[in-house]
């Protein structure tokens, strides 16, 4: 029997190991289980060599001897299958309780199978001139490939069954792998005096190492730092064994690098990630261009190597010190609080996103409260995003009485969704979400849809009505095609422009002002009417209102408790008032409840009013009722 090329299978792994130990490696599940297999198809690759020197030296070591070591080598390729199927196993049984579990039963089917090979005889086929041996067979090389089958069989059933939970790189690459050693397997149980088998268990570990064991494909090459992808995996390890681990988050905007001309911010850059690299009982990486993650393994590490850091960054980087580096931190003691690597990756994302959060400090510790936060509005978006796919978005209206015609004019529509089990869910929950997100457009748009629907189902006029208001976020007024979107649409459902009034608040006037006064112009050109929504809030003044083609100012609900409880703001708004008489405005005064505050804004010339006096927000068909009882006749 020839061994040349069982040694050039051989050379290869060594030459992989060499590679792969010079590297710069990551403690990971998968790179052990990766070492697992390589070190049974080199044991098994060694044993092919050394049981054919055995075998042709039998008579001088002994026959029992040879044939043991012959069985070693088979039992060897049982090895290779059983550390292939757990190389799988790693992927998909993640926690270690679980992974074991299934190996157990796999160990158990091992041993069998050993004892099988062991047991049962080895024959060898001999020239034709009887002087040498060319292969081994016999009930003990059966049992062998027998139970390589079953594994086999194993494998694929798990890479079908399991696809979800497997990488799938490491998929790929463990099918050609396989194929290439059945392949193998197959041609030399056909053609018995070319030993492929070896040297294909080599190549496909070259496969797995090229495709997904290379360490350096867990390095940015740019700063020798571990990448996100390293990072995932990594922290994908603790969550799975439930293990704490602490979170340093450093992110280099260009605010960091403040006063820092070009050429020394990369110096001071370079330096920066020499530091990392250096940093004891830590394993740092590169997560973007501008933020870097260092994991420290428990709390008394993290709380020294915070320390460390940022004392260091305090003392300026560059030639003598000179160049002064700020980022912003965020500091994770217990990585725990998050509950999946996913999450913890969404949350640094969702943090950063998040500029109030830095307003007042450069250094945010990250509790479990802000953490259920973040969870709270997540939840809400993707509340948000299925109501408007499924249109779970409702328009609610409430009643607006004019206290010059005495009944209902007009009414303000107002935006519910509901909840997946149908429960309405209040606006306080999901309208500044909706607008820090942007689908405030989207939701805005479907609400002046189903109002225009509405109304033209329910012509006004029928009702004693005049028209309906309906609130602009400060996104919408900024949202340059919004007077063309909304004039199609209510040419669509042939809405008459005097039925709509438009709100704005005082925050969106003062955001792309320029922006919002174009729109205003084409819908009032259009024959749509504004109103100045909320006032007496936030940086509330008349300004506004000179500067703002309004027809009707709001009194806001906070306003109006104010001038029954504090004598102060009486006066205040009582100028008010006349200044906004003065400019011919018309007054809404919201949050009006009680009978005694109706009298005393009908007093003041308040025209219209609008609170639970009268009523509630009232879903379409209740408000339809609402008006057929309280303007009847």
């Amino acid at each position: 029997m020839q061994i040349q090329i069982q040694c050039c299978g051989i050379v290869l792994m060594m030459v992989l190991f060499y590679f792969y130990i010079r590297q710069k490696r990551i403690a990971l599940n998968t790179q052990r289980a990766f070492l697992g297999v390589y070190g049974a198809t080199f044991a098994c690759i060694v044993l092919d060599v050394f049981s054919i020197g055995v075998i042709e030296y039998r008579h001088v070591l002994s026959e029992v001897f040879a044939k043991f070591v012959a069985k070693s080598y088979l039992v060897s390729l049982l090895g290779v299958a059983l550390s292939a199927l757990s190389y799988m196993c790693v992927d998909i049984y993640a926690k270690r309780e679980v992974y074991w579990q299934q190996m157990r039963k796999y160990l158990v089917l091992t041993a069998a199978g050993v004892l099988g090979i062991y047991a049962v005889p080895l024959y060898y086929q001999y020239s034709a001139d009887g002087a040498k041996v060319e292969y081994t067979y016999g009930p003990s090389v059966y049992v062998t490939y027998g139970m390589a089958l079953i594994f086999f069989v194993r494998i694929f059933y798990l890479l079908h069954k399991e696809r979800a939970k497997i990488n799938p790189r490491r998929r790929e690459a463990v099918c050609i792998w396989l194929l290439v050693w059945i392949v193998a397997s197959q041609l030399q149980f056909m053609y018995t005096d070319i030993l492929i088998v070896g040297y294909a268990g080599a190549i496909g570990i070259m496969v797995l190492y090229l495709k997904l064991e290379n360490p350096e494909t867990n390095l940015d090459r740019s700063t020798g730092l571990f990448n996100s992808g390293a990072l995932y995996q990594y922290a994908k390890q603790f969550y799975v064994k439930e293990q704490d681990f602490s979170v340093l988050v450093l992110a280099f905007g260009n605010s960091a690098y403040q006063n820092v001309q070009m050429e020394k911010r990369a110096l001071a850059r370079m330096e920066i990630i020499e530091y990392l690299l250096k940093l004891p009982d830590a394993l740092v990486f590169k997560n973007a261009e501008d933020e870097y993650f260092v994991l420290f393994v428990d709390l008394e590490t993290a709380t020294e190597g915070v320390r460390r850091l940022r004392s260091r960054f305090r003392s300026g980087w560059g030639a003598e010190d000179t160049c002064m580096v700020r980022p912003y931190w965020l500091y994770l003691p217990h990585a725990n609080v998050v509950d999946s690597a996913e999450n913890l990756l969404y949350f640094i994302r969702y943090v950063r996103q998040n500029a109030k959060l830095f307003s007042e400090t450069d250094f945010l510790c990250i509790e479990k409260d802000r953490v259920e936060q973040m969870y709270k509005e997540r939840e809400t978006k993707q509340l948000i995003m299925e109501a408007i796919e499924y249109d779970r978005v409702e328009v609610f209206y409430q009643p607006i009485y004019s206290t010059r015609e005495q009944r209902i004019t007009s009414a303000e529509a107002l935006v519910r969704i509901r909840d997946r089990e149908g429960n309405i869910v209040p606006p306080g929950v999901f309208i500044d979400i909706a607008e820090e997100s942007g689908m405030i457009l989207k939701l805005g748009e479907m609400v002046f849809e189903k109002v225009c629907q509405f109304i033209k189902r329910h012509p006004l006029n029928h009702y004693g009505m005049q028209y309906i208001e309906v609130n602009l976020s400060v996104i919408q007024c900024a949202y340059e095609d919004l007077a063309q979107d909304y004039i199609r649409i209510m040419e669509r459902y042939q809405v008459a422009p005097a039925n709509i009034n438009l709100e704005i608040t005082e925050s969106a006037s003062t955001n792309a002002k320029k922006t919002l006064l174009g729109n205003m112009a084409e819908l009032m050109e259009y024959g749509v009417k504004f109103s100045l929504d909320d006032f007496g809030t936030g940086q509330s003044n008349l300004n506004y209102i000179v500067d703002m083609p309004v027809d009707l100012v709001k009194f806001d609900r906070s306003m109006t408790s104010s001038y029954f409880e504090n004598g102060k703001a009486r006066y205040v708004m009582e100028a008010a008032i006349h200044m906004i008489h003065g400019m011919n405005l018309e007054i809404v005064s919201e949050g009006i409840e009680t009978a005694e505050q109706f009298r005393t804004m009908e007093e003041l010339g308040i025209s219209h009013i609008q609170g639970y006096y009268f009523s509630k927000p009232l879903p379409e068909e209740e408000f339809i009722q609402y008006l057929e009882t309280k303007n009847a006749g």
